[in-house]
């Protein structure tokens, strides 16, 4: 194949991104999100919120980081942030599927986006601190707007929650001063368990 039909390729398998549905409501609580629109949003989240990172970040890098974290779970689903099961088998399942998603690229964009997966699960440099403070930070946005709706059915605890964001600091104290307001406002309000 030709680099272009190896990029076109890749961009037809991704749109797979948009099948792929999320345990988290859209603001106005009508549907479940898919991993495509996850992804748009935390992009444009970064846009807008990138003066709250604790470093100075690459907005572009980061907004790719972000475009990508997720892809792999075209083949590896999305396994739920408190479904501790799940979470057993999930590292190996999305490694298997960043090997062959990103590999349908060619070798220059495939090492790429690889390195911009990687970087955003280890977590180390401020773009993936950040992104990662992100993509933690727009459940609990999208949760509170819709009146708690998918911590009500999963009956999630607020230990749940807070184990989750341990790291969400890192990126943003100021956000993170925010996502606890919001988590603190509804545990009061009985969306979120106490616990």
């Amino acid at each position: 194949m030709t680099r272009l039909e190896k990029q076109i390729q890749f961009i037809e398998e991704v749109d797979k991104l948009k099948t792929i549905v999320r345990q988290t409501y859209i603001a106005d609580g009508s549907r479940k999100e898919n991993d495509a629109e996850h992804s748009w949003h935390l992009a444009l989240m970064c846009v807008v919120l990138s003066e709250y990172s604790n470093e100075d970040i690459d907005i572009a890098k980061t907004m790719a980081m972000l475009l990508l974290h997720d892809i792999i779970e075209i083949d590896a689903g999305d396994t739920y942030a408190y479904d501790a099961e799940a979470n057993t088998s999930k590292k190996e399942r999305e490694l298997a599927a960043a090997q062959r998603i990103f590999n349908i690229l060619p070798e220059d964009q495939a090492k790429y986006f690889r390195a911009l997966w990687d970087e955003f699960e280890e977590a180390k440099t401020p773009e993936a601190k950040f992104a990662n403070t992100l993509d933690k930070l727009q459940p609990v946005i999208l949760n509170n707007k819709s009146k708690g709706k998918s911590w009500r059915e999963h009956q999630v605890k607020a230990s749940q929650i807070y184990e989750r964001n341990k790291i969400t600091p890192e990126g943003s104290e100021s956000l993170w001063h925010y996502a606890k307001e919001v988590i603190k406002e509804n545990i009061e309000k009985k969306n979120i368990i106490d616990k």
